[in-house]
């Protein structure tokens, strides 16, 4: 649990050794979002790389189609609302040997918590991906 710009949010992170703006570049590219989030299945959106104020829409695992709204992004750091209401932030923090990756979650939504661990297993072997030059 944290105190985040947000109010209070339960963390999940996971150490990655890779470039912080490497991981960086993956959670703000919208192209990217299939390959590491489990529960995008894909991204309409006019804008690649996210900025505050990009909107769009993303289609969920069942198929639903969700509008989503950047309420910020700065400092390697983002968050959104999806269909209105307040979901994920997402953060680099750099770290000895590479960064540290995070979802900062909605107390709401702490069973959310399981599907971010998962996020972050695909982001890091992305970016080891990418790292390697694959």
């Amino acid at each position: 649990m944290e105190r985040t710009p947000d109010g209070r949010r339960l963390l999940v992170s996971r150490q990655i050794d890779a470039p912080p703006e490497l991981v960086w570049d993956l959670f703000v590219d919208t192209r990217q979002w299939p390959r590491w989030g489990p529960s995008i299945t894909a991204v309409e959106c006019s804008e690649r790389r996210i900025r505050e104020g990009t909107t769009g829409r993303v289609r969920t695992v069942g198929g639903l189609r969700v509008s989503f709204v950047v309420t910020a992004c700065e400092d390697c750091r983002w968050t959104w609302r999806v269909a209105g209401i307040p979901a994920t932030g997402h953060r680099v923090e750099t770290t000895e040997g590479g960064c540290r990756a995070v979802f900062e979650i909605p107390l709401l939504a702490a069973p959310y918590a399981a599907v971010c661990e998962r996020a972050l297993r695909s982001l890091d072997a992305l970016a080891m991906e990418r790292s390697r030059g694959d």
